[in-house]
């Protein structure tokens, strides 16, 4: 159940001064063209995000960050780096529960306060969503849409919170990796961290452009609206 003290900080954070509905320029590439891949982390920020920030910034390479809201309140500045440096950012809730188990009000709280935590913390509204466990239904997406929310799911998950060892990983993102994928990973789990330079750089060698799930719709002709759900 939403809590009041989660109502009470809808309440609060939906005063905040409204921002740009865009995240920092991505890298102009253009998917329709060359041969592109979005990485996806969840659950963060946390520790090791910084970590993970650090080898994305070596290769070069852009991704997307679904971002819990409670834990955006533990770590506003690890939220601002990540916006800061170029990659996109969604909201992956405020409490990351199970949201086909709740109440439509609970549903549209837990999105909007993840939102506006988010918000308060980097100055930038996100517009995209990814539910918890992928756990999502029409009833899901259509209170999504209600909140100017597009709803980004994945291509294929490493399970990396389940694997835990770096090269079970690696091999899991290369088995997966596709032209115009999206993979779901977590920059909570430490293997998935520790993996990712090595990932990064077979990556390149295979010939893809790593970038944010927003280029990668664009180059698809697909417009990441409210409503939508992508890929």
């Amino acid at each position: 159940m939403v809590t009041h003290a989660l109502l009470a900080a809808a309440l609060t954070l939906s005063s905040a001064p409204a921002a740009a509905a865009t995240s920092a320029a991505p890298a102009r590439v253009d998917c329709a063209r060359v041969k592109c891949l979005a990485l996806t982390f969840d659950d963060g920020p946390g520790a090791q995000t910084p970590a993970l920030l650090k080898a994305l910034r070596k290769a070069n390479a852009k991704a997307t960050f679904f971002l819990v809201g409670k834990r955006v309140e533990q770590l506003p500045k690890i939220a601002r780096q990540t916006l800061a440096e170029g990659h996109a950012i969604g909201d992956h809730t405020y409490s990351h529960q199970s949201l086909r188990a709740l109440l439509d009000e609970e549903i549209s709280q837990e999105i909007r306060v993840g939102r506006d935590v988010i918000q308060q913390a980097t100055g930038f509204r996100p517009t995209m969503f990814r539910p918890p466990y992928g756990h999502t239904d029409d009833r899901v997406l259509r209170i999504a849409d209600e909140a100017g929310m597009s709803q980004i799911m994945w291509t294929g998950t490493t399970l990396d919170w389940s694997l835990r060892d770096a090269r079970k990983i690696t091999a899991a993102v290369l088995k997966l990796a596709r032209r115009d994928g999206v993979i779901l990973m977590h920059d909570t789990v430490p293997a998935t961290v520790k993996a990712m330079p090595g990932i990064l750089k077979e990556l390149r060698k295979q010939g893809y452009h790593l970038v944010t799930v927003p280029t990668l719709a664009r180059g698809g002709g697909k417009a990441l609206e409210p409503g939508v759900s992508y890929p």
